[in-house]
This record gives C-alpha cells, structure tokens and sequence, in this order.
C-alpha cells in the first residue's frame, strides 16, 4: 500500500527547511491513546489542552504530548508525570524538567518569557543524555505509527533518552525527530542515523545528513541555515546564528515569467527553445521570497536567497489527501557579505 513517505522518498522531495517552528517546547508526559489533535484528544483533561494552547499562541512556545516507547496502557489516574521545557536557539540552549502531578499547574507559566529563551530558575536543570522525540500519532498519520513507533523502540532499547511525540508536522518525512537540546529535526532517519546524531549532540555538534532544520526559526531560515552549513561543513551547533530574516518584495513586471523575474539573471532559463510564458504564467504571484542573513561566530556572514516553490512531483502531504505539490524551501543564492 502506498504511503505519503513513500511518495515523497520516491519523489525525492528535500527535507531541508521542513522541521515545526518552536524556539521553546513545553513537552508533557501523557500515557494512553492520542487522538488527532492530541492535547484535546487524550486522557488530558482536554479543557487543560485548550489552555495551554491558547495560553502558548504567539509566544515562541510549543506544546506537546510525549510518552515513553511503547507504554500505551490506558491511566486515567493522576500519576506523577515528567514535564520537560527545553529552549533551542543558538548560544543559550537549555532544559529544564520537573515531575507534575496536575497539569492544570503548568497553565500558571510564564509563557512569553519561556519564548524568550528566559526560565527565571524554574524547575531543575536536566543534564542527562540528549533527548530524542520520535512522532508516533498514528491518528495524525499513519506513517508516524507505522514507521516512528518501530524506531522509537529500538532506540529506547539501545539506550537512548528516546520519547515518543504527538505530531512535529511532515509526516510524509517518517520517520521523523527532533533531539534537544539543539532543536534540530530529521527525517526518514533510521537508528544509526538518529544514534549518530545523539552523539552529536553529545558533543555539541549537529549531524547534517537528512536534518530538517533548527526549530528556533523560520523555515526559511531553517534552510539558509542548512545551506551555509553545507557549504562551509560547519557541524558545530551552536556557529551558526540568524540575523536577519526579511521578505522581498515581488519585483516589479517587465514582461519576464514570473519565475525569470523572482531569480534573476543568475537563474534564468538556459532552454534555447523555451516557449514563450503564457497570459496565465505571466499573471502568476510571484513565489514568496526571503533574504536571509546568516552569521557564524568568527565573524562572517552570509546573505541567502530562498524562495518557497511548489515546483515538485505530485506528492500527498500526509496518507488519504489528494495529490499536490508540496511546498519546499529552494536556496537560490548564497552570497558572503564583506
């Protein structure tokens, strides 16, 4: 049977640019069943579910349900529950963790100063291994079940400080994780994949095969990200920072297909037999377009150039949806600033 990862790996659709936005996660142990939208869809008091989302919207911080692999037994109890906060942007990473018999005590957080990278001394400072959270909701998609569920297993039983999470967004990349305390997403990871970037993180370095990008940002600056790391093989985690990240505006027309116009002359069509753009093509919205300025910590700096395309072989976003292009994050440029 066919699956969205499938789909996508047979359409080689790149995962660079892809991971959920969060410069801070709030991840709270739940036993027992998700459902699709897991914080109200759980042995959660789903009442508390909605708090908390409203309590984190627009404040950097994202919340989700976590559990250990495999124990799904239903707990209707209010037994001890682990709790995790972990910020991810560059120079200050941390976690904090704590143990909650009541869950409706997280809704007394200081969410807008969590997003901010700021923990005032809250909770104990957790300095074990790195954390891996493998999406296994398999309501959400059954890819995450099918695929993360297996591999979540395995690295628990391996060792690793490995959870399963309710839903990190690109199901169609399982199996997909994020690790902390970096914030760095992968995707169709295997367990030597995801054991070598434990390591690396162990050793305050990021592993760039198959990584999504760094939740602290934007997904295009996630990529821009990406693009100069592989370009200078920069694995350290924290090198790389984000200075700037500004939208272009859409150029003005001047009779070029709106793609010729979007990337310039460095990216122009080379077909010497290329049709003339049509009414339609030239009437197109121009694609989205972001310039990134990208620093790293000796002092250089970079400006990238990335646009949003959906330019790519008919894909399903996640299992049962209609076929479409996905939207994917292209680097046009990667120019080094004086």
């Amino acid at each position: 049977m066919s699956t969205c990862a499938t789909a996508s790996r047979e359409a080689a659709e790149p995962v660079a640019g892809t991971s959920a936005t969060a410069r801070t996660w709030l991840l709270i142990e739940q036993t027992g069943p998700w459902g699709t939208e897991a914080l109200t869809e759980s042995h959660l008091d789903p009442r508390i579910g909605r708090a908390l989302e409203a309590a984190a919207e627009n404040t950097g911080v994202r919340v989700a349900l976590v559990r250990r692999p495999g124990r799904h037994a239903d707990c209707h109890g209010a037994p001890a529950r682990r709790a995790f906060l972990a910020h991810t942007a560059p120079d200050r990473p941390w976690i904090r963790t704590t143990s909650v018999t009541d869950p409706a005590a997280l809704l007394h957080l200081d969410f807008a100063r969590l997003g901010a990278g700021e923990h005032g001394g809250l909770w104990d400072p957790y300095d074990g291994e790195p954390l891996v959270f493998v999406c296994t909701n398999g309501k959400r998609d059954r890819c995450c079940a099918v695929l993360g569920r297996p591999l979540a297993s395995e690295l628990a039983d391996s060792g690793a400080e490995a959870w399963e999470v309710t839903h990190i967004g690109g199901h169609r990349f399982s199996p997909t994780l994020f690790v902390l305390p970096y914030g760095y997403a992968y995707g169709r990871a295997s367990a030597p994949l995801v054991k070598e970037a434990v390591a690396s993180a162990r050793d305050g370095r990021i592993l760039l095969d198959h990584c999504r990008g760094r939740s602290a940002w934007e997904r295009p600056a996630q990529a821009a990200d990406l693009a100069v790391r592989e370009l200078i093989r920069e694995d350290r985690a924290d090198a790389i920072d984000i200075v700037r990240c500004e939208s272009v505006p859409p150029p003005v027309s001047s009779g070029k297909g709106a793609n010729e116009a979007a990337e310039g002359p460095r990216h122009k069509d080379t077909s010497a037999t290329a049709p003339a753009p049509s009414t339609a093509a030239r009437n197109e919205v121009p694609a989205p377009t972001w310039a990134v300025t990208v620093a790293h910590r000796d002092g250089r700096c970079w400006l990238v150039t990335v646009q949003q395309r959906a330019d790519g072989t008919p894909a399903p976003v996640s299992c049962g949806s209609p076929l479409g292009r996905p939207a994917r994050m292209a680097v046009l440029s990667v120019r080094p600033l004086g």
